[in-house]
């Protein structure tokens, strides 16, 4: 493969996005399998399994660095290869470490705080891993796709991340004997560690299948000049990382996709902690019943993203801007369909509120990941990648911890658990509609023109500059 945009065959993506099917099956390993295992089945606090859990949060500036060191130069020959390849690398290892350690505790062996080290350092390192290779794997998939492929391309590879948490529950929860055992437990110490090691396996498999021969590899040292003319400028780009970013907030398309991104991904992900408890503190809903939720809206999510794939190659149309608004108009729906059926104790909205949720989460997932590549300048994809992967990263966290947060708050305020839910959602309404509002004021046309502009301007700054030293 080349490092300028061929024409990437269906069948070729489909091979690539095998990549985040096994990123959905290390995330469910991690933050479903893992947490419950030391929450409820050993009894340990869930803050500082929660707290462990979340460094991706923290590292996820790293993101950035690697996306920007991966546009300016190559590691070993490679571009992109070379961090991907490491940040895997690091994630099967504290994979197995991971599960060695944890079946240490699962034993009822001495609990050392040389044993707790290992735990906490194999979480650090499978971040780490992730903060490295997910924004650098985008700027991949961007390099490997012409600009008309760009949204189908990303689109498969995140469809197989959905795919990849549902397989993924579906196989963790079955490869665990699920008889009682020793000491209430339904598996041994053996069972556990096996889990993690073959887990391990199955990840580098899907890693090595997904990526081999998709970059190719320069043995001889590139110019400055040749690294521009790969990365897909004429010019040797000098510029400072600050100086990039600091398009993001000078160019108003950008701008106001920035609010966008942010907004839609921190309201809509407002309802992820409280949605399962929602349905049974107001309506009495079982474990077995809520449980079921994320097959649900995660089922539909994936047949949306796989639908309007395959209509937006047929629809001229439908272009990301119109799926993105499409998608978010859909979410915004879904939460005013909550906030009725929680004030009105409505139980038969809550079944057609996942399913719309997830037809809404599928439409934002092509459309927006769209976006994002759209709004990732040539030359500079691992940079802005990157910092777009952050953006999302860090709103989802706050969306996330912000519903438990409000519904607590205004259980405080009211005293009714149906009210305070019912306010979550009627929040997540204006949020949304507000996301709606600045993603109208996004023009990616206009964007490219100004972009081109721009650059031909430099490039007459260049040559006179040159004429006159001359």
């Amino acid at each position: 493969m080349t490092d300028t945009a061929e024409n990437l065959p269906v069948s070729r993506n489909v091979k690539i996005g095998f990549f985040h099917l096994g990123s959905g099956m290390a995330d469910v390993l991690a933050t479903g399998v893992w947490n419950r295992i030391m929450i409820s089945d050993l009894g340990f606090a869930a803050g500082p399994v929660s707290l462990l859990l979340s460094l991706r949060y923290f590292l996820a500036p790293l993101g950035i660095w690697a996306g920007r060191m991966s546009d300016k130069h190559r590691v070993l020959g490679f571009r992109r290869l070379f961090w991907i390849w490491l940040g895997r690398l690091l994630m099967v290892i504290s994979t197995v470490m991971l599960g060695v350690s944890t079946a240490q505790l699962v034993g009822g062996g001495d609990v050392s705080s040389t044993l707790w080290l290992i735990i906490g350092g194999s979480l650090v390192t499978f971040s780490l891993g992730n903060a490295l290779s997910g924004s650098t794997f985008l700027a991949l998939v961007y390099d490997r796709a012409p600009e008309s492929q760009r949204g189908r391309a990303v689109g498969i590879v995140w469809t197989f991340l959905l795919l990849g948490f549902t397989l993924g529950g579906v196989f963790f929860g079955l490869a665990l004997p699920s008889t009682e055992g020793v000491d209430g437990l339904t598996f041994t110490a053996g069972d556990l560690q096996n889990l993690f090691i073959m887990a391990a396996l199955i990840f580098t498999g899907l890693w090595f299948f997904s990526l081999v021969g998709e970059e190719r590899r320069y043995m001889a040292r590139a110019t400055d000049a040749q690294d521009a003319q790969a990365a897909g400028t004429n010019e040797i780009d000098d510029r400072s990382f600050w100086n990039d970013l600091s398009l993001v907030w000078r160019d108003r398309s950008m701008r106001f996709f920035l609010f966008y991104l942010v907004g839609s991904m921190f309201f809509a992900f407002s309802q992820d902690v409280i949605l399962e408890p929602f349905a049974a503190d107001v309506f009495g809903m079982s474990a077995q019943v809520t449980n079921r939720f994320a097959a649900y809206w995660g089922g539909t999510a994936i047949f949306g993203s796989l639908l309007f794939l395959w209509l937006s190659r047929r629809i001229v149309w439908l272009t990301n801007t119109r799926m993105s608004q499409a998608g978010t108009a859909i979410i915004l729906l879904t939460f005013a369909l909550l906030t009725a059926c929680a004030w009105l104790e409505i139980r038969a909205l809550v079944i057609p509120g996942l399913i719309l949720l997830g037809l809404g989460l599928g439409l934002w997932n092509i459309g927006t990941l769209g976006l994002m590549m759209d709004f990732s300048p040539l030359g500079s994809a691992g940079t802005f990648l990157g910092f777009w992967t952050l953006c999302v990263t860090l709103a989802r966290g706050g969306g996330v911890a912000s519903g438990g947060l409000s519904r607590d708050v205004w259980q405080q305020v009211t005293g009714q658990l149906h009210i305070s839910y019912g306010m979550v959602f009627a929040i997540g309404v204006l949020g949304l509609g507000l996301s709606l509002w600045a993603l109208s004021r996004v023009n990616v046309n206009a964007f490219k023109a100004n972009l081109e502009q721009e650059r031909s301007q430099n490039e007459e700054v260049a040559t006179i500059l040159a004429g006159a030293m001359d």
